[in-house]
Formats: structure tokens, C-alpha cells, sequence
């Protein structure tokens, strides 16, 4: 039996593969889907990942633990130094399970958007990540620098975009909307910002209010479609080939997938495939 996972910052989507009886298949295709938080080995403790496994994602398997015999995990942070962190942390967890890969998220994408076939994929979730994939292998990325000096079009930059612009472009008048429905005041977004753990996550939660009101704040919906330029001129640009469709993964993606094609047909682009998760929707 195999375990697979994709995991972005704020969610880690998992799959089961080859499971019997222990568990309720999903469509008869003979797999489990089910999430536990995300897990990011450059910005999460090895504790903190530790407790993640051990106390969401164990539970969620139960019985069938024993029988797992090969795992896969794709995720963000997982860099060059962190896969083998990552995997000594899956190990310890899962002592009985030799076979155990650790790739990048944008690996594991670029597999679930385009299979064996040249093109470019990206994620759009709560961060942000591009790559050129010939249908084997990247062969080129251009660094998505992380929320605060990049990830241009993400859950967590289209929040941080949006609060800048609530309180400084002049919109006095839909300030009092944001709080109230929010139940956030500016004081509480400077705690979570700057004062608590996992920042990027509270950004991208903004994403929820910001898809509401889309249709009625046209200056929304312009910061939306400005981001995803943004991401295209400072990412897609630079592997100059316009010849190749943009394919897509992550809610980010998947909800705006209509500002996300304006903003590709501003700079030129063909989109591809759009999923939700690699895993599946």
C-alpha cells in the first residue's frame, strides 16, 4: 500500500493507494483521500511536524498503518537541505516503511498538471511556485521567494495586497465591512502579522473574504487580476516560452480561476489545466 501526500503550507492533502477493506474507497477507485494542517519543514519545527503525524495524520489511517509500505511525500519547504529532514521525520514515524520519497511540491504539480508531456506549471495556494518541466524533470524555476520578498499571486500576497490597500488606498467606507464581518480590527492584523506564529496562513484565510466581494468592489477584483499579472511578468516571463500553456494547481487557482484568465490573457498567456489539488478534486 502506498502513501502519497501533497502539502502546502496551510493544508497537507493525503492518499491512500491499494486499500482493502479497512477503509471506505472513494468512488471504487481504490484510494482514501483525507487532510491534516500543512506541514513545511523550512518554517515548522521538527517537533511541531512531528506532532502533525503523529497526531492528526495517524489517527486518520488507523489499522492500515502496518500495511503501508512505500510513501511519497511532495511539499512545500521541502528544499534540497529539508528533503532529507523530511524524510528522517517520516521514518521515525513510519520505522517499518523503507521506501519513502520526499520531493518538492513543485515536482509533485508539475507530475499531477502535465504527466509525461513539456510545459509550464505553477502553484497558486497560499504561496506561490512556478517551474519549466520537459515531462520528466524541472528544468527550470524561478525562485519564488516566499511571501514577504515574492510569491507574487498567492492566497498569502493577495491578502497582504488587500489589507494594504483596505487602509491605504481610501476605502474608509468598506474598512467598517472588512471589520465587521471579520470580527478582525486593524490592531488584531498587526498581532497575527507580526506577533504570532504562521503569518502566511493568516494572510491567505483573507482569501475567503476577499473572493465574497469580488462582485460588488471593482477595485477588488482589479488587485486580484493585478497580482496574477504580477506573478506572470515576475515568474512565467523569464522562461520565454510563450509556445507552452500555463497549467495550474492550488485553491488559489482554482477559485479565481476567471480573474487568473484575464490576467493571463493581459500578458499573453494560454492557460491549461486548473486543479485544485494534485491529488485530486
Amino acid at each position: 500500500m502506498k502513501l502519497i501526500a501533497d502539502s502546502g503550507s496551510t493544508k497537507t492533502d493525503w492518499k491512500l493507494e491499494g486499500v482493502s477493506g479497512c477503509l471506505p474507497k472513494r468512488e471504487g477507485r481504490g484510494l482514501v483521500l483525507f487532510s491534516t494542517q500543512g506541514i513545511n519543514p523550512f518554517h515548522m519545527s521538527e517537533d511541531t511536524v512531528l506532532g502533525v503525524l503523529r497526531n492528526e495524520l495517524l489517527p486518520k489511517i488507523g489499522s492500515v498503518c502496518s500495511s503501508i509500505d512505500e510513501i511519497e511525500f511532495y511539499g512545500a519547504g521541502c528544499t534540497v537541505a529539508k528533503i532529507p529532514v523530511m524524510k528522517a521525520l517520516l521514518s521515525e514515524v513510519f520505522p517499518s516503511v523503507r521506501n519513502i520519497v520526499v520531493g518538492s511540491d513543485m515536482l509533485g504539480a508539475a507530475k499531477a498538471l502535465l504527466g509525461n508531456k513539456e510545459g509550464i506549471a505553477c502553484i497558486l495556494g497560499t504561496g506561490a511556485n512556478s517551474c519549466l518541466y520537459d515531462g520528466e524533470k524541472i528544468v527550470g524555476n524561478v525562485s519564488p521567494m516566499g511571501y514577504i520578498l515574492g510569491d507574487e499571486g498567492s492566497g498569502a500576497v493577495l491578502g497582504k495586497t488587500f489589507i494594504n490597500e483596505l487602509y491605504k488606498g481610501g476605502h474608509a467606507g468598506f474598512i467598517n465591512v472588512f471589520e465587521k464581518e471579520t470580527g478582525l480590527t486593524q490592531a488584531d492584523i498587526i498581532q497575527k502579522v507580526y506577533r504570532e506564529a504562521l503569518p502566511n496562513r493568516f494572510l491567505a484565510s483573507l482569501s475567503k473574504f476577499i473572493g465574497a466581494h469580488l462582485a460588488e468592489e471593482q477595485w477588488i477584483e482589479n488587485m486580484v487580476i493585478g497580482c496574477f499579472c504580477d506573478f506572470f511578468r515576475k515568474n512565467v516571463r523569464h522562461y520565454n516560452r510563450k509556445d507552452l500553456s500555463v497549467s495550474f494547481v492550488g485553491s488559489v487557482a482554482y477559485y479565481y480561476k476567471a480573474q487568473l484568465q484575464k490576467a493571463a490573457e493581459l500578458e499573453g498567456y494560454t492557460i491549461g489545466k486548473i486543479l485544485r489539488s494534485p491529488l485530486g478534486d
